[in-house]
């Protein structure tokens, strides 16, 4: 039965509970929830202070808009150049894409860890065993990110303002990040329905994603018709700080209420556990790849490792392409120079140097993610049935880390690959891209260091693995990017591993440092291993 023909008493019943629901999953999201918003409201705050201190005279903003405008890489990664009218545009034209992601990706998790999630596990089964309806869940779960996305326009609205932005431009700016969010849990919700286990969910959700980011760009950069149909696109289009136009704020609710309506016909129409794409039993046997635990933690990755080769190589691609002008900037801008590893005197390597720098920190996010999974694999059960075959407690987990150092290493290669590929086609040098990728792998050791952080967190204390790899993680990105934006003391960086990383391609490898950087990395995964050993398995 169809969402429009249902009856009013049983509308109500296939709701029942919902309420109770919620508070349990805002009680389940209580240290996560807070965390998600802390890290969009640094980003904003971080940008307006750091754009707010470069770009202080109308002449400084003029010259970005000129150079940023003549770049069509920079323009399918920041947005509309009308943005960079104002210096509030200009914070969101450097950071509203990331913020919107950010946004995004909180609503996926929410909404799928709610539902999908639930349901797999078998814990929705055993709620709706009580007086609990049908639809409950999703309402529920819908309600859960309702409040998330609330919140994250009341914290960046207070953050923008308390940066010194205008007053409505701010509120414009929350209701718009807050508006893809409540899309994307809409979305998500969809999803959900339609396929039967969280990762399909949530793979089919990041390339909606991608897709919505890359109709964004193509619209920028080129007539502007495309960007309509993403919601980044909508977001961006009410071009807060510049004309604070609100009527596209509408587009989020008429897109949401539709997934919605969508989502719950075909919750009416599925079975319970399945979805709406059936899944093939697969083969009787394993083929020899899946005969080892390497093989297995490759298997699981492979998927969210190719969307992350993908995403930094473009990322990489887009940085490169401005590495021929940026010496002609700094020239008209020199107090930029303070800002990259070489200064002025070798304008072009510095700024390479920071684009390796930065691409290299969204490698060790994926090594992060890499280790994680085994957690993930913990808590679901399937760490244990594992272990009841011939398999070591060690050899399990070093095929999780494998994954994480190698696939890390790749994509650190991929981001670099990119920006010497671009660079060399605007010099007319096919060896930059090469150059670029073998320089790369000088920041190996300090990715080491930050997964081995995060097995030492997953052996030592489980219960806060994410935590504990997420700080570091958000330590080390503070300490490389906004260090000298904060003008934050010597010694706050002393601990990042990519503070001591040589500077390649503007500095020359240094091996006494590259060794030691693997030898922390050896003795701290040398922790981890052996704290997970010696606890129980699920605790």
């Amino acid at each position: 039965m169809s969402v429009s023909t249902l009856s009013p008493r049983r509308a109500m019943t296939s709701a029942a509970g919902a309420g109770v629901l919620l508070r349990f999953a805002l009680r389940r999201e209580r240290f996560t929830l807070p965390c998600w918003l802390l890290g969009a409201a640094l980003l904003l705050a971080m940008q307006s202070v750091s754009s707010q201190r470069f770009y202080d005279t109308p002449a400084d903003l003029a010259g970005l808009r000129e150079m940023m405008g003549a770049n069509a890489a920079a323009v399918a990664l920041g947005g509309p150049t009308r943005l960079l009218d104002t210096i509030g545009g200009e914070v969101l034209f450097e950071v509203f894409a990331y913020l919107a992601i950010v946004v995004a990706l909180m609503n996926m998790f929410l909404i799928g860890r709610h539902t999908r999630s639930d349901e797999e596990a078998g814990r929705d089964e055993l709620i709706r065993s009580a007086k609990v309806g049908r639809r409950a869940p999703a309402l529920a779960a819908l309600a859960l990110a309702a409040v998330a996305d609330l919140g994250v326009g009341v914290v960046l609205t207070l953050t923008a303002v308390g940066t010194g932005l205008p007053v409505e431009g701010s509120v414009l700016t929350g209701v718009g990040i807050a508006g893809i969010g409540a899309t994307f849990a809409a979305a998500t919700t969809l999803a959900a329905q339609i396929f039967e286990n969280p990762r399909s969910v949530y793979g089919a959700v990041t390339s909606a994603l991608a897709l919505a980011y890359v109709l964004r760009a193509l619209g920028d950069v080129g007539s502007g018709t495309a960007s309509w149909a993403s919601p980044f696109g909508w977001g961006q289009r009410t071009y807060p700080y510049v004309v604070d136009r609100w009527w596209p704020v509408a587009l989020f609710a008429v897109a949401s209420v539709a997934l919605i309506g969508a989502a719950f016909a075909l919750l009416e129409r599925r079975d319970f556990g399945a979805g709406l794409l059936s899944y093939g039993t697969g083969r009787a046997t394993a083929s020899f790849a899946l005969a080892s635990p390497l093989g297995l933690a490759w298997r699981l990755q492979r998927g969210s490792f190719a969307g992350w080769i993908l995403g930094v190589l473009g990322l990489g691609a887009a940085y490169g392409s401005f590495a021929e002008s940026i010496a002609d900037y700094l020239a008209d801008n020199p107090e930029l120079a303070a800002f990259l590893p070489g200064g002025a005197a070798d304008a072009v390597n510095s700024y390479l140097a920071l684009t390796l720098s930065m691409t290299s920190l969204l490698a060790a996010a994926f090594g992060i993610t890499a280790v994680l999974r085994a957690r993930g694999e913990e808590i679901a059960g399937h760490t244990e049935l594992v272990l009841a075959a011939p398999v070591s407690r060690t050899r399990w987990l070093a095929g999780h880390v494998t994954v994480a150092l190698l696939g890390s290493a790749a994509v650190a290669v991929a981001g670099g690959f990119g920006a010497g590929l671009t660079y060399g086609l605007t010099v007319r040098d096919a060896s930059q891209a090469t150059r670029m990728a073998v320089a790369s792998a000088a920041y190996w050791p300090a990715l080491g260091v930050t997964i081995a952080v995060a097995v030492l967190g997953f052996g030592v204390l489980p219960r806060l693995a994410a935590v504990v790899a997420w700080a570091g993680f958000a330590y080390c990105a503070v300490a490389l990017l906004f260090a000298d934006s904060f003008d934050l003391p010597d010694w706050f960086a002393v601990g990042s591993p990519f503070e001591h990383t040589p500077r390649v391609p503007l500095e020359e490898a240094n091996a006494a440092t590259i060794l030691g950087l693997i030898g922390v990395a050896v003795a701290v995964s040398v922790a981890g291993f052996a704290g997970f050993r010696r606890r129980d398995i699920g605790y």
